[in-house]
């Protein structure tokens, strides 16, 4: 019979691996549904929701030794280049959400959600 340490060992074993494999069924950059809520104005006089969709993810990034011509025009300061991509958002579409506003008065408004993601070029400006 298996010591209490071996079974807890196992079990734990097993309890991380299993979280790998559900991060690993999605790799990469994809679209991921949340749920928003959206107000008429600060007073919530009308309000709804709805699924809408970000992009979450990641994306390849490497560094490498840079090359001479880089050291030079660097002044031997930027010894290494970095590649980097970052998961965005490639498409958007409008849905319409519809807000409930007190008895039986309701109001519609269109939001933005992804469409489609993508690996891309880092920008600053996006974040």
């Amino acid at each position: 019979m298996a010591s209490p340490q071996t079974l807890f060992l196992c079990l734990l074993v097993l309890a991380v691996t299993e979280g790998w494999g559900r991060q690993a069924a999605i790799p990469g950059c994809h679209l991921h549904p949340f749920n928003v809520t959206v107000r008429s104005d600060r007073q919530g006089t009308c309000q709804g929701s709805h699924v809408a969709q970000a992009c979450v993810g990641h994306c390849e990034s490497s560094a490498f030794p840079s090359r001479y011509s880089v050291l030079v025009a660097s002044g031997y300061r930027h010894n290494m280049t970095s590649v980097s991509q970052c998961c965005t958002i490639s498409g958007l579409k409008k849905v319409k959400v519809q807000l409930q506003c007190g008895g039986d008065q309701k109001e519609e408004l269109e939001i933005f959600t992804a469409r489609a993601c993508q690996c891309d070029m880092c920008r600053l400006s996006r974040y």
